[in-house]
């Protein structure tokens, strides 16, 4: 019923991308952060792209993006420390900028949920498999009590949780092995369900029982080539189409 191997019990889900919009909304925030700090070194410097995204931030930790994106760019900054004030040339200054302009969008505009998502939550609820969400963001807490969902989750893995216990990063299995423990259950009986390259290649390095890729930018083969035993545009693919009102049984259907 629900599209997975048999002797699975638990699911890990990613957040942003995979239950929520947020990952639209990551994404302009990193723009802009990235395209002011780029055009203060150089005017003529190429813009942050949905690639770029895809490539080096999507998935990972706040400061692991800012640090992959600027070498990609041949650029290295400071670290600083996680006081550094948004305006500050470090790398976590730079997430802080991020992350101003990414709390700033969510009040403005809230977090949208994807409907196919939270229909296959409660699917996996109903079936009796346990549930938690496996985020990089340091925001978790406040993303799934806006989404409304948080009592579909028994546990949560964010960025919070990452910091406090020294877990590193995707594609490093750290933060989905966490959330398997917090389960209760072995890395083979449960699936990552993930939208980012680093996620996919994080649950294919944790040998975890299954990994589904959630494609929503085009990019089903690299989920693939980064792990994914299978891809779908939305969860909801893995459990068919909702019922539409009542179904007619076998005599009055003939």
């Amino acid at each position: 019923m629900l599209g997975l191997p048999d002797g699975i019990r638990a699911c890990l889900f990613d957040m942003d991308g995979v239950l929520t919009r947020t990952a639209t909304v990551h994404m302009a925030a990193w723009k802009r952060t990235f395209d002011e700090f780029l055009r203060a070194r150089d005017p003529q410097a190429a813009e942050f792209t949905q690639l770029d995204y895809n490539r080096f931030v999507d998935g990972k930790p706040r400061a692991d993006g800012v640090r992959d994106f600027l070498a990609s760019r041949g650029i290295t900054l400071p670290e600083g420390t996680p006081d550094d004030g948004p305006e500050t040339p470090t790398v976590h200054g730079v997430g802080r900028r991020k992350n101003v302009l990414l709390l700033r969008e969510l009040e403005e505009h809230g977090v949208e949920v994807y409907p196919g998502s939270m229909r296959y939550l409660e699917a996996a609820r109903a079936a009796g498999l346990a549930t938690a969400v496996v985020t990089a963001s340091a925001n978790g807490d406040q993303v799934v009590a806006a989404g409304g969902f948080g009592h579909l989750l028994d546990a949560r893995v964010d960025g919070v949780v990452a910091a406090r216990e020294g877990l590193r990063g995707k594609p490093a299995p750290d933060t989905f092995l966490a959330g398997a423990r917090a389960l209760g259950v072995e890395p083979a009986q449960a699936v990552v369900f993930e939208d980012a390259l680093s996620g996919v290649a994080a649950g294919r390095a944790g040998e975890f029982g299954y990994v589904v890729g959630v494609d929503r930018v085009g990019q089903a083969d690299a989920l693939r080539e980064n792990g994914a035993d299978v891809v779908v545009e939305d969860l909801a693919d893995l459990i068919g189409p909702e019922p539409i009102g009542d179904q007619p049984t076998t005599e009055e259907s003939q």
